[in-house]
């Protein structure tokens, strides 16, 4: 079993940036795709970021482009997510998960692994 747990979900304001982070254990880390994605109230998780094995490729969702980043720390087992200019359209519980493909993978369906979740709330 691979265990995800994410952390540093908060309120915050608009126009206020926040570093989500989340710590993998119980199976190689290192060489596959981990992704963020979230759920925002009354829709289906989507992805937000995803980042390759060795971190030198990513992917992002068109309404995030420009504002975050995802990287990882391969050393800690930990991957992150920097998010800047925070909207209220970013309101969600945001998750952490983890593939079997060592390449770049956009859908829900290519994950095996969950983290619980972490609640981003954003107040305008």
């Amino acid at each position: 079993q691979v265990q995800l747990v994410e952390s540093g979900g908060e309120l915050v304001q608009a126009g206020d940036s926040l570093r989500l982070s989340c710590v993998a254990s119980g199976r190689p880390f290192r060489i596959y795709s981990m992704g963020w994605f979230r759920r925002a109230p009354g829709k289906e998780r989507d992805v937000v970021a995803v980042i390759n094995g060795n971190g030198d490729s990513t992917y992002y969702a068109d309404s995030v482009k420009g504002r975050f980043t995802i990287s990882r720390d391969n050393a800690k087992n930990t991957i992150y997510l920097q998010m800047n200019s925070l909207k209220p359209e970013d309101t969600a519980v945001y998750y952490c998960a983890a593939s079997l493909y060592i390449r770049i993978v956009v859908g829900t369906q290519d994950y095996d692994y969950w983290g619980q979740g972490t609640q981003v709330t954003v107040s305008s």
